[in-house]
């Protein structure tokens, strides 16, 4: 199982394991953060406009995973895509399938029970937010 540790003092420490179902919530871009308030205003209102995607990722224990978009009406998902990744805790890797090479690199922002919260480590200011779903 692929897991770290989140120490609260010296002595208590608790197992967090990145497997499992997480839904993503929010997602900032560089561009959004360089925006006026007007347009800031304008990009939240296109994106309250855009259509009721659900989009989730499934970690599994055997460091494979699959990123899904479901539709809220919906119980199957489409645009499914296998992939592989390494997770250290502190960071996060997306591997291609054939020569398990790095594709994508995330810094861990913070794993608890319920959130997961990741940045793009070749742009900090790309951050993604999941919530643990059943």
């Amino acid at each position: 199982m692929v897991s770290f540790f989140v120490c609260a003092g010296v002595t208590a420490c608790l197992a967090q394991s990145i497997v499992g179902k997480w839904q993503l919530m929010r997602q900032t871009s560089c561009v959004e953060e360089e925006l006026s308030d007007d347009e800031a205003g304008l990009v939240s209102e296109m994106k309250s406009r855009s259509s009721a995607d659900i989009q989730v990722l499934q970690f599994r224990e055997n460091n494979s995973a699959e990123e899904s978009t479901k539709i809220i009406s919906n119980k199957r998902s489409y645009n499914s895509k296998a992939l592989l990744y390494k997770f250290t805790g502190d960071a996060l890797y997306i591997l291609d399938k054939r020569s398990k090479t790095i594709i994508e690199a995330f810094t861990v922002e913070k794993l608890s029970a319920d959130s997961l919260i990741i940045s793009n480590s070749a742009r900090a200011c790309e951050t993604r937010v999941f919530v643990k779903i059943p």
